[in-house]
Formats: C-alpha cells, structure tokens, sequence
C-alpha cells in the first residue's frame, strides 16, 4: 500500500487500451517496460474512467468528480467547461481547494506536470493544484522523444528529493501515427488480431459513420484531410483492404511500443539515481482505442467497453505481484492514493476508496451515451448516435464477446432492463447530490449533440448516397428525424 511520504511517478498514455499490452494478454510484443512493472505490482482489469473521452476524462480524474457534477462531457460548448461556481465561489474555487493534486499537496508531496494537456483542450481548470507545469508546447502532436527529454532533465535534478508526484504524458498511441520511419516495423510479420476479418471489414466498408472504413480520418470530405496521408504516411485514410488493416494495427502498436520505450528510459533513470525501488510507478491512460470495434478506426467516440476501460498498473514499495479483478472508477484510485498518504478524499468527491457492484461510464465528445458495467456486461444507451445508426440501447457480454460484435438487447430484455435500473438508480443520486440542476448530457443535445458532429449531417448524407449507402443514410435520417 502507499504509505508515507513518498516518490510517485504517475505515466499517463494517451489513447491506451489494456488489451495491447503483453501484461493483459496481447500476443504482440509492444510493451515490455511497462510489463516489467506490471510484474512486481498490482494490474488492475477492471478500471474504468467514468467520462471519455480526453477532457471529460482528465477533469474527471484531476478533479475526483463525475462529468455530471463537474459540467464538464463534452470537447466545446457549454459542457467543454466545468459550471460557475457562483456566488459561494471564495478567492480560491472549489476546484482549487479539492481537486486531485492539491490533496497531495495536502500531504506534503510537490506535484509535478510534463504535458501540453491543459492548452490542448483549453483545460486550464486542470492546471489547478501542480506547483510546477511543463508545457511541451506542441498541443498533443509530440512524440515521446520531445516528452522524455524533459521529464528525465526533471528527475536529474529533483529525483532524488523526496516528496513528489511526477505526472508524465505521452501522446505516441495517439492518431496520426507518427513514430519515427527510421525506427521500422517490428511487428510487421506478427499475425493481426484474429476478429478483424476479411468479411468484417467488407461489412464496414458498407457501413459508415464518423472514422468508419471509408472516412477514418472524420466525415471524408473536410478541407484539412487533403494530403494527410503524405503528411502521415503510417495514418490510413481508408480502410479498402487487409493491408490498411495492418497498416492501422501496426501503426497504433509502433506508437505504443515507442511510448514504452520512453517508459523503459524513465524508468532506468530513476534506478540510476537508486530510488527506483522507493518510488510508486503508476501507468494508466485517459481512454481507450477503438480499432475497428463498430466500425471506427482510430478513435474514441463511445462509452463501450474499449474506449472507457484503461490500464492501472501500479507498482509500490514493498509490494508483492497481484491482479485486482474489482470493478472501480479510475478517480477511486486516486482516492486511495490520497488516503494512502495520509489526506482525506475532500467531501465533494465522487471517487471513493470503496468496491463497486457496478459502473455508469459516459461519452459527450463524439456521441451522447451512458453506459452501465457490470458482471460479465455492458449495455449501451445512445442519447445522440454520433452519427453512426445505433438502436437506443445496445447489450454485450464482453467476456464472450471482448469486440462487442454482438448485440444481445433484442433477445435479453431481462439484462436490459436491470442495467437501466442502476443507470436510473446512479442518475437520481448523482442529481441529488449536483450542485447545479441541469444534467449536462441534455445540453449537449440541446446544442445540437456533441462538438465533432455538429453541423455535419447534412454533408454526410450526400457523401453516403454519392457512394452508394442509401441504407445507411435512411437510418441516419431515422434517427435524427431529418
């Protein structure tokens, strides 16, 4: 357990879901620093975060509250930014006093950030609590290499010290792939993940939707596409066939192979220094990556299993190897971290030292969804599709069905109906416990959905006939009452 005052490294990879590293299984060999660590500490399976993607789910995190308290669900509009305080706002914001870092502060850590996060989305609430910021200046576009040089310079002249938290973020897994040409393919005899087939792939070829096999990069037709796979030649702009299948699998896992890397080099300073060994390391991410999962390559537009499941592996002093199945929120780690050290989890937090029988994960960004994680299940409810034709709700065992393929809702009325209890059950006591009375997934509808689709429908529509998706376009129309 963390205990004390102590050395704590936090590594945050964007876009990093689980089942792409070896110590969850995957068959390739993208990860072997971070499996190190895995192996002498605890691998969590089973954490979630509670809104994605990327703002939602940093602020949530740092902040320790739901998207629903915090306002903050979607990338724009009202719902971009956390809700005015108002009148008992006091010369520090609530968000100031109670958010993640300044409870470490609280104890007695420094707290430390390497990350072009906050300017990225405009997140400067986020900010909030770090004695130090380092803002590697490119807005997410870096790659590893232009992160690690200053995390190391930072642990060379401070990693010694005692009492801090380094957080460190890298972007490598991340669209567009992007890791050095230079720096080959090692994975390029490896066999892909076996459920992406030939006849899956026809079937999304047909399908369509917002980074779907014909429009990877968003709608098809925006102005700054132009050229992107000259500037990006690792980043397919298509899925036409099995080798931009490859293509895409390759390039993601170069991008995660490359962030462990650096992992492997941080981690080797720390041991140089000698404190390697008194240091807790954590890696976890701020999302998942759909890489092919209902037709959407390369991003993270829903609250299904890949993208709101992440990593937690946490290694600690004194600790013995284990794996924690438990169902928890990634802000319920961050609770016991500050419990651990000796702080109390601040009475406005959602996240909790506690087990949970179930989750409720949301995504606002690309799509308005809430979904509930239970058991062996998650069941999907759509708010606003994303442009993608989803029935309302949706149902899949992800233990038998780990790329959610198939919709059990028609057929298991009983399951559905209990995950909508809790969904209602979490929704009423979220609300009771607001301190603003508008839930923000209903502004975003209101709006006009969520930021990356609006205004996009009308455009799309003529792309889906011009190409021969009339089906599609009809379901479209459907749901949207066009």
């Amino acid at each position: 357990m963390i205990t004390g005052l102590m050395r704590i490294l936090y590594i945050d990879i964007d876009s990093l879901r689980p089942d792409h590293l070896g110590c969850y299984g995957y068959h390739r060999n993208t990860s072997p620093n971070i499996d190190r660590v895995a192996a002498t500490g605890t691998r969590y399976n089973n954490c979630y975060v509670t809104d994605a993607p990327c703002l939602p789910s940093r602020t949530a995190l740092f902040s320790g509250r739901f998207g629903a308290h915090t306002g903050v669900i979607n990338h724009g509009g009202v719902a971009g930014e956390p809700f005015v305080q108002g009148a008992d706002r006091n010369f520090r914001s609530a968000i100031g006093q109670t958010c993640w870092m300044q409870c470490l502060r609280n104890t007695g850590l420094k707290t430390v950030t390497v990350s072009p996060f906050g300017e990225r989305h405009s997140a400067f609430h986020w900010y909030a609590g770090f004695n130090e910021i380092y803002n590697t200046g490119k807005s997410g576009n870096e790659r590893a290499d232009e992160i690690e040089p200053v995390a190391l310079d930072w642990l060379k002249r401070n990693g010694r010290a005692d009492n801090w938290f380094l957080h460190v973020n890298l972007w490598d897994p991340h669209t567009p792939y992007r890791t050095p040409v230079e720096q080959g393919n090692p994975f390029k005899n490896d066999p892909l993940p076996a459920w992406l087939t030939e006849d899956v792939r026809r079937a999304h070829w047909n399908g369509g939707g917002p980074h779907s096999a014909r429009e990877v990069n968003g709608f098809g037709e925006q102005s700054w596409i132009k050229d992107y796979d000259k500037q990006w030649p690792q980043q397919p702009i298509t899925i036409d066939s099995m080798e931009k299948v490859r293509m895409m699998f390759d390039g993601y896992d170069r991008g995660v192979r490359y962030a462990d890397d650096t992992v492997g080099r941080i981690l080797n300073s720390l041991s140089d220094q000698g404190v390697l060994d008194d240091t807790v390391v954590v890696i976890s991410s701020d999302h998942g990556e759909t890489l092919g999962e209902f037709n959407i390559y390369g991003d993270h537009q829903l609250a299904d299993n890949i993208t709101t499941h992440v990593p937690l592996i946490v290694r600690s002093p004194g600790e013995k190897a284990q794996v924690d199945d438990s169902l928890l929120y990634q802000f319920d780690f961050a609770a016991r971290m500050i419990e651990k050290q000796g702080g109390k989890v601040p009475s406005n937090w959602d996240g909790a030292s506690k087990n949970r029988d179930y989750l409720v994960v949301s995504q606002g960004a690309w799509s308005c969804q809430r979904s509930v994680r239970w058991d062996d299940f998650i069941c999907i409810r759509s708010y606003h599709d994303g442009y993608h034709a989803f029935p309302d709700v949706m149902l899949f065992n992800i233990k038998t069905d780990p790329h959610q393929q198939h919709d059990l809702a028609p057929t298991r009325p009983d399951l559905v109906g209990k995950a909508m209890t809790m969904l209602d059950d979490w929704h009423a006591q979220v609300m009771r416990t607001a301190t603003h009375p508008q839930d923000p997934m209903w502004t975003v509808v209101r709006e006009g959905g969520p930021l990356h689709t609006r205004g996009c429908l009308p455009g799309y529509l003529k792309r889906l006939r011009a190409t021969g998706r009339e089906d599609f376009a009809k379901k479209l129309e459907h749901n949207h009452s066009v």
